[in-house]
């Protein structure tokens, strides 16, 4: 596992999706069977069970805890498992993070409060007593566009003081400010924006939580690899090579509905999704089918 200080969580990460049967149970089989191929074949350091790709909202406290047990008996000696936690209520994140910490979780991902969109000072609160509740290193996830509120600059200085708020995912997409977060602070970024992956590294971000390295996690482990080696000119060529992934995936539909589509294409379990998301439709499949041949995905469906 390539783990430092300057990336607590490895640098390339996916946040998996998990497998539902036709009949809306969690396939555990095919998340082990995924854990591995994200691992073994696509050169994730790390996973993250049950972000918002794992459709975390619509799965229960038991789904969540046997899942990230799976997760970890299949690639938790070779990979850095980190359990999404959050959610908007203080009490149940704390709760959530005890539970992973039991289960031998790597670390904690922790969204900011959605919907009840709560004051910075709440924020603050909020995280500092889920990071309290347990011995784990914690990313904080900084997403405006789904939970309503970001999480300020002068608020991500306050939370580092904290010994184990050690890394935040931005999905915020301000590069100056996590610039100014980054030179103030010894908290590490992640891209939560595949979009802007490159982007981040230029800024200096340690890596990546991706959602199109479901399918191009190896070639986004190489753009790393390149970027960290000084070949920024072969690190921009994979970059402008998974625009079309990037774009098929993230833009059309989104996240897990897009890439449980592009999961079934390379032959790799996703499953269908859960109410109230639904299945990519006809339309949605050939324009994905398009944008991943023009990424250079191979795909082993008919």
């Amino acid at each position: 596992m390539a783990v430092s200080t300057e990336a607590p969580f490895g640098r390339m990460l996916t946040a998996m999706v998990t497998p539902f049967t036709r009949d809306g149970a969690v396939d555990y089989a095919a998340a082990r069977r995924l854990a591995a191929y994200l691992v073994d074949e696509q050169r994730n350091d790390g996973l993250v069970v049950s972000g918002t790709t794992g459709e975390s909202p619509t799965t229960s406290d038991e789904e969540k805890q046997r899942l990230l047990e799976q997760v970890l008996e299949t690639v938790g000696d070779r990979a850095r498992v980190v359990a999404g936690a959050g959610t908007n209520d203080t009490h149940h994140t704390v709760k959530l993070a005890k539970a992973a910490q039991r289960a031998g979780a790597h670390g904690l991902l922790l969204v900011t409060p959605y919907y009840n969109k709560p004051p910075q000072e709440g924020i603050y609160r909020h995280f500092v007593q889920a990071a309290d509740a347990t011995d784990l290193p914690v990313m904080l996830y900084d997403i405006p566009g789904r939970s309503g509120v970001p999480i300020k600059t002068e608020t991500l200085i306050r939370l580092a003081q904290h010994e184990r708020i050690v890394a935040v995912k931005d999905a915020k997409g301000d590069l100056f400010a996590g610039s100014q977060v980054m030179n103030a602070t010894d908290l590490v970024f992640y891209s939560g924006d595949d979009a802007l992956n490159l982007a981040w590294l230029a800024h200096g971000a340690a890596g990546f939580v991706s959602v199109v390295g479901h399918v191009v996690g190896a070639e986004l482990h190489r753009m790393i690899d390149l970027y960290r080696e000084g070949r920024v000119g072969e690190a921009l060529a994979v970059h402008r090579q998974l625009i079309p992934v990037v774009d098929g995936i993230m833009m059309k539909a989104g996240g897990a509905i897009m890439v449980k589509a592009a999961l079934g294409m390379v032959g790799q379990p996703g499953g269908v999704t859960r109410p109230p998301l639904v299945d990519a439709d006809d339309k949605q499949i050939a324009e994905l089918r398009t944008c991943l041949v023009a990424g250079g995905v191979k795909l082993t469906d008919n």
